[in-house]
């Protein structure tokens, strides 16, 4: 851990069930955890029981794992090395969409990932969900397509069709990887000539990229063996009968040459399938004795497929192929914190924590950041997982623990404690250590009870916090829980303390109706969190109140007059209008582009350039909300009013308070502009404090809301559905009766199966899946994804249409008087 330049941090990272975990059990075989016999059944990183019975990721699962690499091996190296001996964390990750906030968590705190695809189905949505996430985080790629075992035996594919298959994956992640890369990060596309693409089979455990063939024939050719792999991918053909290469497909005589890749690397491989699968004996013991492949007694005995499993492993074994690509093509700590520290840390590039970050010096101050809570076999505590950006952390160290919303200099969110014990995560077991040196990812204990979800722990003090994760996921689905037994209440409400520490995308609250609130990502994440609810962190029965969604309140015209609110002593009033923010705008607020952090002149250009902004109105933004960070602007258009400046406090937690309950239905407000047009204010300070500023500006922001044509905006997935042709008849069915459009359709090369696209509202999608399985015959796999709002048609006002009638249920809900007030409540005559 103390030689950082060959630590490797990384996490596996693809779509639901292209086998990330069964891959896993390779690389943990390797590093002689589990035997090699039992990798890829093992699924060493599903450390949960319902993980290993559905056979999906949950959870991410760390593991630490050290490695001797052949010397050799070397060279090849670009950055610093420190002998041949590695340490690589390795995150195993969850692939469905549901779970895509652990993966954030994953990447947050590792340099390098491993991308799997699958063979046979290719790029899918959450592939590129994932892709995109890793390169916002500014994580350098490497891909494996994976189970090309399934298109030999089950597809019984040409070596062409292979080649093609595989060519057409690779140039697929490396579209993704160009539309969302960072410009300083340099090429990081893949490519199989460079040794940055694998192929293989996690569930035999074999695997291989092209620097193994080319190190084989380089030896039997006398040949530079970088210039072998060159050759070995591409338009490369060689003339077995003129001894020569050409990039031409056909000779002399016009015959058809074959490609190097099917003939140097797919054919011992095929050969091999063929003479095991179709018990060719004679011909198998002679392949095995030039391959060099030694079998024991028992192994002899064995035929079909456990035959080929433990040729193929011994023949090409996942874990070297893994191995020396992690190793060669990932970057070290050292490497990628230079690179990714201002992509990780708020404060100035130039202070005593950005330089300890960016050197990854053990000596410097401590700089930890915590990306999720892991629960511990002792009931209600949890461990903090993280990764030591800069210094070093060890037991019983002093250390300032930030919350997120930490402000230096500051008193809130901060608590002054020592750690407890450090500790290394090993999959389902933990190690103690003594301490954990910058580059590393660890475990805390005993910092659990200070921080929900993340946060930041150093020993500066002019620390700033470390960014804090974007999802790619917002929790639109809630639904309300209550106990069957009264007297259980106090543990439903520390197991709801528990749970929202449990997991980073999930949201437990407490309406103003009393019900509690749990929302999740989509179905499947709540069906998880409220099983573990019930059982793990509240251990009590209860019942699960029908799932509703999220709605977002917003207006889509110009106020259609000025509205005017006076303070209850009558002697102060504010002028506003609200006008609807550009959609674009209100994206990219929500996804960090723009924020309240940036810099005010060079935003102000931005909104100027971009959406016609007045280039003074945009530098006088008040805040951004709710939470202050949110789609809606406060915005100071007013000239020359005298004592402004004092009220601004008061105007912005009154447009917080505002933006967070809106006036149709106490949902947060979104896509709205509010200008303050004018301030009447009484010359005596005492006449104009918060208790007379709060109230007047809050419902100055609803009269102004009411008037300007309010409409709500549902949430909706995007769904991404694997069919046969054969049963797409039933997609269309489900989806028109659930208010759902396909808008994209696509044939998987060489395979019957289609690739749809559709839109479906959150609100419709409770149980689209059974629906779905119903109609197509178990058939079709859907994959859904929150991708937008959009906005309802109807006045939520008038009678007679879906919008009010929504309104009313939600208000119903929340204990509300059923009808909205009306504007002459906000609204003082002139």
């Amino acid at each position: 851990m103390d030689k950082v330049t060959n630590v490797r941090n990384m996490s596996v990272i693809a779509h639901v069930d292209h086998g990330k975990s069964t891959l896993t059990d390779s690389l943990v075989s390797k590093a002689g955890i589990i035997s090699s016999a039992r990798a890829g059944e093992t699924r060493f990183t599903d450390t949960r029981q319902d993980e290993q019975d559905r056979c999906i990721t949950i959870k991410s699962t760390a593991i630490s794992m050290f490695f001797e690499m052949p010397k050799d091996d070397l060279p090849e190296i670009k950055q610093k090395t420190d002998g041949n001996e590695f340490l690589i964390n390795l995150i195993d990750s969850p692939g469905h969409v549901d779970f895509s906030s652990e993966v954030t968590a994953a990447l947050r705190v590792t340099d390098g990932a491993l991308v799997v695809v699958d063979s046979v189905d290719g790029v899918c949505v959450q592939t590129e969900t994932v892709l995109r996430q890793a390169l916002t985080e500014k994580i350098k790629p490497v891909l494996i397509i994976n189970k090309v075992d399934r298109a030999l035996l089950e597809l019984q594919v040409s070596k062409e069709d292979l080649y093609t298959s595989f060519q057409r994956t690779i140039e697929s992640v490396n579209v993704i990887i160009s539309t969302y890369l960072d410009k300083s990060m340099g090429d990081l596309q893949v490519y199989p000539e460079k040794g940055t693409v694998a192929f293989g089979s996690g569930l035999h455990g074999w695997a291989f990229t092209l620097r193994q063939f080319a190190e084989r024939y380089s030896k039997k050719f006398g040949v530079d063996k970088e210039k072998m792999m060159g050759k070995l991918w591409g338009e490369n053909y060689f003339n077995p009968a003129t001894k020569k290469w050409t990039t031409k497909s056909s000779d002399a005589n016009g015959r058809q040459l074959e490609r190097a890749f099917n003939m140097f690397v797919l054919d011992p491989i095929f050969k091999l399938f063929d003479s095991i699968m179709n018990f060719k004996k004679e011909q198998t013991a002679t392949m095995l004795e030039k391959l060099d492949i030694k079998l024991t007694s028992d192994e002899k005995d064995l035929e079909g497929k456990p035959l080929l499993k433990v040729v193929m492993r011994k023949f090409l074994p996942a874990g070297d192929a893994l191995l020396e690509m992690i190793c060669i093509h990932l970057p070290s700590p050292v490497t990628a914190q230079e690179y990714r520290v201002e992509q990780l840390y708020e404060g100035p590039m130039d202070d005593e924590c950005a330089m300890g970050i960016r050197r990854c010096d053990p000596n410097a101050p401590l700089m930890l950041y915590v990306s999720k809570m892991v629960p511990t076999s002792d009931k209600g505590r949890f461990y903090a997982f993280g990764r030591v950006f800069s210094g070093t952390v060890r037991s019983g160290l002093k250390v300032r623990i930030q919350g997120p919303n930490y402000v230096p200099g500051k008193k809130e969110d901060l608590f002054i404690k020592s750690i407890q014990r450090t500790i290394l995560m090993m999959g389902r077991y933990v190690e103690s250590i003594e301490d954990c040196p910058a580059g590393n990812i660890v475990g805390l204990v005993g910092v659990d009870q200070f921080l929900v979800k993340s946060g930041t722990i150093t020993t500066s003090d002019t620390a700033h916090n470390l960014k804090v994760m974007k999802f790619s996921v917002s929790p639109v689905v809630e639904v309300a829980v209550e106990v069957k037994n009264a007297n259980d209440l106090p543990k439903l409400v520390e197991g709801l303390k528990r749970l929202s520490k449990s997991d980073p995308c999930v949201q437990c609250y407490t309406s103003p109706s009393g019900e509690h609130i749990v929302a999740g990502a989509g179905e499947l994440h709540l069906e998880i969190c409220l099983k573990d609810l019930e059982e793990d962190h509240a251990q009590v029965p209860i019942k699960i109140g029908e799932p509703v969604v999220q709605y977002r309140e917003t207006v889509t015209a110009e106020s259609s007059i000025d509205c005017l609110s006076k303070s209850p002593n009558k002697h102060n009033r504010i002028f506003m209008r609200a006008m609807p923010l550009d959609e674009e705008l209100a994206n990219e607020i929500e996804e960090g582009k723009v924020g309240p952090r940036d810099d005010f002149k060079t935003r102000a250009r931005e909104l100027a350039d971009k959406y016609n902004w007045d280039v003074m109105e945009a530098r006088k933004i008040w805040c951004f909300g709710p939470d202050t960070s949110g789609a809606n602007l406060l915005v100071d258009t007013t000239k020359a009013v005298q004592y402004l400046n004092e009220i601004k406090d008061s105007c912005v937690a009154a447009f917080q308070w505002a933006t967070k309950e809106g006036c149709l239905a106490e949902e947060n407000m979104r896509g709205i502009r509010f200008n303050i047009l004018d301030v009447t204010l009484h010359a005596d300070a005492i006449h104009r404090g918060g208790g007379q500023i709060i109230p007047t500006a809050r419902r100055v922001c609803y009269a102004s809301v009411l008037t300007a044509e309010p409409a709500i905006q549902e949430p909706v997935y995007l769904v991404e559905i694997q069919v046969p042709d054969s049963a797409m008849g039933g997609i269309y069915g489900v989806l028109n009766r659930r208010r759902g459009h396909v808008f994209a359709e696509e044939q998987r090369p060489g395979t019957p199966m289609m690739n749809i696209k559709a839109y479906l509202p959150v609100n419709e999608s409770f149980g689209f899946t059974a629906a779905l399985r119903q109609d197509t015959g178990g058939q079709a796999f859907p994959q859904a994804v929150f991708d937008h709002w959009q906005l309802m048609s109807g006045s939520p006002l008038e009678p007679g249409n879906k919008v009010y009638d929504i309104i009313r249920a939600v208000r119903k809900r929340k204990g509300l008087v059923e009808d909205i007030p009306k504007l002459d409540n906000y609204y003082d005559k002139l």
